[in-house]
């Protein structure tokens, strides 16, 4: 799952399908609702939908939240370079070989013999056959070729099929209930091929970018337990950092989410004077922002600390005391 919640609950059913469940901890905030609401407006008519974002944007596990607002169980494909139509589709793994011996008459021996092809759907037929919901994560790590299948799918209902299938169909009309959500990242990321236009044509695109401040502050608090004025001071140093540099795409929301469980789980504070939340910051944020450099010396821990010291000094620090009851309120 991404990070747009505190997760999105999953039944593993048979047949490699799954039932996504909404979670009572899923961060449901106004801007989280209304990407929501969209999606699912065109969903219900019947056009796929498409997240695409940067990563760490929370498409994966919004498409899994829109998924299960549909209250239909699920088949999840990761785009992967390496796939073929087939591994879409399905293929001929192997052949079945049957023999039939009659000796009803004890001095005449008949003996036939048979073999056919044994044919295996796979996720995307199974899919289309019973009516479930496609999430297809990542889709354009494969390459265009092989998703050009999905282009009558999408757009008359039928999955061309190869006439070698063990019943012999050269087609499936799509059930009425099957639905498709993809999501991607822009084009310039490492190891994504661009997509044929006839495909994104057929899709409803929604851009994700980083959610509002409250709805960062809100899964961080939810992902780790960290108090609300803890929370909001690493949503805000995070955010700061997203400006420095020319990627404004990191850090991500995840950041915030492992800098705050490693302090609940050592029981620092959010705050400049803690060196524990300060090697922390360092070790995650260096990791996760541009390089900046000068003298080719990375400046980011530099700046780091500075933008920590800033934040912090725009809300007084609190005691220890008050720290240990806001911990211990929120344990409760």
């Amino acid at each position: 799952m991404n990070i747009a919640s505190a997760t999105t609950e999953v039944v593993r059913l048979e047949n490699e399908k799954v039932k996504p469940e909404p979670s009572e901890q899923f961060v449901c905030t106004p801007h989280v609702k209304d990407l929501t609401d969209r999606a699912l407006a065109y969903l219900e008519v019947g056009y796929p939908v498409h997240f695409c974002g940067a990563a760490g944007t929370g498409k994966t596990t919004l498409a899994f939240h829109v998924a299960a607002m549909l209250n239909n169980p699920v088949i999840l494909i990761h785009g992967d370079d390496e796939f073929g139509s087939s591994d879409l589709v399905g293929k001929n793994s192997g052949f079945r070989k049957s023999k039939v011996v009659d000796n009803f008459i004890h001095s005449v021996m008949k003996t036939e013999e048979e073999m056919r092809s044994f044919w295996v759907d796979n996720r995307l037929t199974t899919a289309c056959r019973y009516g479930y919901t496609l999430i297809y994560d990542e889709f354009t790590r494969s390459r265009p070729e092989a998703n050009n299948v999905l282009l009558s799918i999408l757009e008359e209902g039928i999955l061309n099929l190869p006439s070698l299938r063990i019943t012999g169909e050269g087609y499936l009309d799509v059930h009425p209930q099957f639905r498709a959500i993809f999501t991607s990242n822009p084009e310039e990321y490492a190891g994504v091929h661009k997509t044929q236009d006839a495909l994104l044509d057929r899709l409803i695109t929604i851009n994700v970018d980083h959610y509002d401040r409250e709805t960062e502050v809100q899964i961080t608090m939810a992902k780790s337990g960290l108090p609300r004025a803890d929370a909001e001071r690493i949503v805000d140093i995070i955010r700061e950092l997203r400006l420095v540099g020319v990627n404004n795409h990191r850090p991500t929301v995840r950041a915030c989410i492992a800098i705050a469980k490693v302090l609940v789980h050592l029981g620092g504070r959010a705050e400049a004077d803690d060196p524990t939340f300060k090697w922390i910051c360092k070790d995650v944020l260096t990791r996760d922002t541009v390089k900046v450099t000068r003298g080719g010396e990375s400046l980011m821990p530099k700046k780091v600390e500075e933008i920590i010291k800033k934040v912090t000094q725009q809300r007084p620090p609190r005691s220890m005391t008050s720290a240990r009851q806001t911990y211990g309120e929120t344990a409760q």
